[in-house]
């Protein structure tokens, strides 16, 4: 029987996002907003030393206090855990103590080593006054640049402070570079920072002892990750461990595992036989929720005369903090992979290590592994500095092009037939009109004005489909009134699923995108969450196969009643009609009814009901690929830096909804701008933080921002609808594009930057030591 849908109407439309209304007026339900009868209040008590022995720890005053239901310490808790490492690593693999509190000692500024339940906050705050805290100070290890060779270990525990070494060598790359005629070298270093979502972790949790269930709300990127992680922890089998997802304020990678002080109120909560919050504040957040980006990369490449790639030589370095979320594996094995990108590059040697340093754990940041493109893209410049040559051309020479493809990496990476790096490199060059702007600036800087232009190309690996983060499920069921219900265990938290998944399911269907709702988070539907730029290809594709699997019932049903040919018909707005014949039809609502109400009716062996469970396994990965240019004027007296302007040239594959894909983009190059220009998490030697409040660390507001300019290439991937993921492309290009912008208006002066921030007193020490 052939089941027949109308042609795409909603999807490539920029549909108004239906969670608006919600959320615009005040309606949005975060975990804050939960509100349990008689439940307590959480507050952690936090070291203020970045390495300390606990040497007295007496809580008898803190419990004393009226309103205080309980104090726990590491004693309590911890031996309820014997691991917090999140189900992508593997148990065999060496990870810091697993301690919900600090126990015996602190390991960093923030560490928590005390838990007060209160009925209130500001009574829990209160009761942490009265906590009496001894501790020994002890030398910290903070530079992670010597980590890996000091005697004072982070974690005794462990033996060493080097937490992951994979070297790679490649005997080809060698020969490469006997044979080159230019070896280039140079150290990149990017700074550390952190995600500073809009709403910070918080959870509640509800122990029901009568049933031997744990109810839990919290703000998560992944609610089944937070199901079995926290069903292990408390002993308990994950049917009984009930995770309710709702609306989540922003992410960006901070809420993909579960935190220490999320267990430690697991556990509590278990322990006390009582509903429990705890929301952590803006201060927590930044000192100890996780911080990112703290890396290096050491780049050898080696060009031919004419400017051609031949070989690179990488060694990645990165700080993984004393506490790394989901555990020490290294985002820096993925950079070095992808280091060649959409290039020709040829032979590749790398090495990636982590280390362990008594400052907070990193965790993963929109794009973890940017530094492939950030290390590559600076250096490209940079080489094309050294030889002569025009960045431009020099990468129009070695981008990769279709009669390139499908094409293999030397790092073991595969590319298919579907990225298009050229395409966009020539739309950003025309969208920013590359050659005006070179004669702009050479009369500017004869005026004495400093002009910018940089840009960055990069492939981004989207929807990688293995392991837990290969799979989705949607179970798709049209009511009674007709109206359609999806239930994911994927959820948005910025990403407009509510929206783009009622899209795909309205054109697989033929029914509106008002008339589908989508539950997320939901425990019928096992998945990973959202994140790794996944729900397009992933989630979208699950549901698109519910909805087709139900599709083809009402139309097999539709057909039986009107006593028509399945392939007579056609489904839109929900109603199923004969083709060429309106009047001949029959609503979804009327389809739905008998059904459910009415089996009698249908087609002989045909069962009751309109629901569907589908579930898609990804390919190993689907890319997309972008070009991000920028411009800017850069004072020599102040050292300010301001963005001229900013396009973008993505190719994302076929577009659910460009209102939503723009919006994308955008957030991701707001972050990468303010990497570059003015977001620090900075420590002293002693590791003591000096970001600690949105008054040092800064982040760029509208006004630093220049208006984006947003162009689109259209390659369809192998994928059903022909999507590629692209939530983490804007903070994986803006980065390069705005450092190689700030580098060529530098150029005059005679000197490059390796590192950033870029902020003021950054450049104007560049421009002091071009005369010393």
């Amino acid at each position: 029987m052939a089941s027949t849908a109308a042609a795409a109407r909603y999807v490539g439309q920029s549909v108004k996002r239906l969670e608006d209304p919600r959320l615009v007026t005040g309606h949005g339900r975060y975990v804050d907003d939960i509100m349990l009868p008689g439940m307590l209040h959480v507050a952690f008590g936090r070291s203020d030393l970045a390495r300390a022995t606990i040497t007295h720890l007496d809580t008898s005053a803190a419990e004393a206090l009226d309103g205080v239901h309980a104090v726990f310490t590491g004693v309590d808790l911890n031996s309820y855990n014997d691991s917090l490492r999140a189900s992508l690593h593997p148990p065999e693999s060496p990870a810091p103590p697993a301690n919900m509190l600090a126990d015996g000692d602190v390991r960093f500024v923030g560490d928590p080593y005390v838990m007060v339940v209160a009925e209130s906050r500001y009574i829990a705050e209160d009761a942490l006054d009265l906590v009496e805290a001894e501790f020994e100070p002890l030398d910290p290890v903070v530079d992670y640049e010597t980590a890996a060779e000091s005697d004072n270990h982070v974690h005794p525990e462990l033996g060493g402070n080097l937490a992951h070494d994979l070297p790679v060598p490649n005997p080809a790359q060698q020969e490469a570079f006997e044979s080159a005629a230019h070896i280039i070298t140079e150290t990149w270093h990017q700074h550390r920072q952190t995600n500073v979502p809009m709403e910070t972790r918080g959870i509640v949790a509800s122990w029901q002892p009568h049933a031997g269930v744990m109810e839990v709300w919290a703000s998560t990127q992944s609610p089944h990750e937070m199901q079995l992680v926290g069903a292990r922890v408390l002993g308990i089998g994950e049917h009984k461990m009930v995770v309710h997802f709702g609306d989540v304020g922003g992410g960006f990678g901070q809420k993909m595992f579960l935190g220490r002080e999320d267990m430690a109120v697991l556990v509590a909560a278990k322990l006390l036989a009582a509903p429990l919050k705890w929301i952590e504040d803006r201060r927590e957040n930044l000192l100890a929720s996780n911080h990112a980006r703290i890396e290096q990369m050491t780049v050898s490449m080696a060009v031919d005369e004419d400017g051609n790639f031949l070989a690179a030589d990488l060694d990645q370095l990165e700080d993984d903090g004393a506490y790394p979320l989901g555990g020490p594996a290294t985002p820096g094995a993925m950079a070095t992979m992808l280091y060649p990108g959409p290039y020709r590059m040829g032979p590749v040697s790398w090495r990636a290590r982590t280390v362990y340093t008594n400052t907070c754990g990193r965790g993963a940041y929109r794009g973890p592994w940017q530094m492939e493109s950030v290390a590559r893209e600076q250096m490209i410049d940079r080489v094309a500095r050294e030889i002569g040559m025009d960045p431009l051309e020099l990468r129009r020479r070695n981008v990769l092009k279709p009669d390139d493809l499908p094409y293999q990496v030397s790092t073991g990476l595969f590319f298919e037939t579907t990225i298009s790096p050229d395409q966009t490199l020539e739309q950003a060059a025309e969208m920013i009109g590359y050659d005006d702007f070179r004669a702009e600036q050479a009369k500017a800087r004869e005026q004495g004005r400093y002009l910018g232009l940089g840009m960055a190309l990069y492939i981004e690996p989207t929807s990688m489909g293995m392991g837990p983060l290969g799979t989705e499920s949607a179970m798709l069921r049209v009511e009674v009134d007709g109206h359609v219900n999806v239930f994911m265990g994927t959820g948005s938290h910025g990403q407009s699923l509510e929206t783009t998944i009622a899209q795909l399911v309205a054109d697989e269907l033929g029914v509106r995108p008002e008339d589908v709702t989508l539950h997320q988070g939901h425990g019928s539907g096992y998945g990973f969450g959202t994140g790794g730029s996944r729900s397009a290809v992933i989630a979208g594709s699950a549901a698109r196969a519910a909805a087709s699997g139900v599709r083809d019932k009402v139309v097999a049903i539709a057909a039986h009643l009107m006593e028509a040919s399945a392939d007579d018909l056609e489904v839109a707005d929900g109603v199923i009609s004969v083709k060429g014949t309106p009047a001949a039809s029959m609503t979804m609502a009327q389809v739905a009814a008998t059904a459910y109400q009415n089996s009698d009716a249908l087609p002989p062996g045909t069962e009751a009901g309109l629901e569907h469970t589908a579930r898609y396994k990804a390919p190993p990965s689907t890319h997309s690929n972008a070009c991000h240019i920028c411009t800017c004027e850069l004072d020599p007296d102040t050292g300010k830096v301001t963005l001229l302007r900013y396009v973008v040239s993505e190719d994302c594959g076929v577009l659910i909804n460009p209102m939503v894909v723009d919006g994308q983009i955008a957030g991701g190059v707001v972050q990468g701008i303010g990497g570059v220009l003015y977001e620090h998490c900075v420590y002293d030697e002693s590791g003591n933080p000096l970001a600690s409040t949105f008054l040092d660390y800064l982040v760029p507001t509208a006004a630093e921002v220049p208006d984006l300019e947003t162009g689109h290439v259209v390659v369809p991937s192998d994928t059903p609808g022909g999507h590629k993921g692209t939530g983490e492309g804007g903070a994986i290009g803006a980065p390069p594009a705005v450092f190689n912008a700030v580098a060529d208006a530098l150029a005059p002066f005679g000197v490059y930057p390796n590192r950033q921030p870029l902020d003021p007193n950054a450049v104007l020490g560049l421009i002091a030591s071009a005369s010393d």
